[in-house]
């Protein structure tokens, strides 16, 4: 099975141990199977990128199915890239499959693929189940991938990844503060609790400019480091 390669499936090793504390425990609260996280890997490995068909953050929204699912997608502000609610989005979507196709192997093939499309071949077919289903390459290999990722990330000694605890990325520790107004630079914003414009997007990635407005007094929780949890360089 094609896992993309071998950097690729280290980086992601490397970066479950700071992010699967924030997937799993959302996962569990929406009663999806904890194995899903590891689409997540598959989709994005770990990482805030965007496709060539403009798929987006950790569990590749489009934009318009990310609308549909209550993020929040403008100039400013795209949720796509806030893990916790992109999280949420997911776990709504697909029990949404899992209500349309009755398993969790047809809910992770739509993920690929997009329900209508898993439904057009199912009753084009008249088969419910995924490995009965003649599929596109990718989506036919995507249960595989999936698979071979949670064997990898259980077991990394096994498959030559042998990483030590001080080579893994270690979880954010951060505080929120609120957010409720319109904000006209970012990083004057960063300075008043002692971090710059750098380290506030890398807690806040889905703060997509330098600027915020906001007349409708929206609500928004920003992350800050704890204080002594990260470096800063000071000018």
């Amino acid at each position: 099975v094609n896992t993309y390669w071998h950097s690729a499936t280290l980086l992601a090793i490397k970066r479950a141990n700071r992010w699967f504390p924030v997937i799993e425990p959302i996962l569990k609260a929406h009663n999806i199977p904890d194995d899903f996280k590891y689409l997540c890997v598959a989709e994005s490995y770990l990482r805030n990128v965007i496709s060539p068909a403009g798929a987006t953050g950790f569990w590749q929204f489009m934009k318009e199915t990310g609308k549909k699912y209550n993020l929040e997608i403008r100039g400013q502000v795209d949720e796509r890239y806030n893990l916790g609610k992109s999280t949420i989005a997911a776990c709504n979507y697909l029990k949404d499959a899992y209500e349309m196709f009755g398993t969790w192997t047809m809910a992770a093939a739509s993920y690929n693929m997009g329900t209508n499309g898993a439904e057009n071949q199912r009753q084009r077919q008249k088969a419910n189940n995924y490995y009965n289903l003649v599929l596109n390459e990718e989506t036919s290999r995507y249960m595989a991938r999936i698979i071979a990722l949670k064997y990898i990330m259980q077991n990394p000694a096994k498959y030559g990844f042998d990483l030590k605890p001080g080579e893994l990325y270690h979880p954010l520790k951060f505080y929120e503060v609120n957010l409720d107004s319109s904000v006209t630079d970012f990083a004057d914003y960063a300075a008043l609790y002692g971090i710059n414009y750098k380290i506030l997007k890398l807690y806040n990635p889905w703060l997509r400019d330098n600027y915020l407005n906001n007349n409708e007094r929206k609500s928004y929780k920003i992350k800050l480091p704890e204080k002594g949890s990260i470096e800063i360089i000071r000018e």
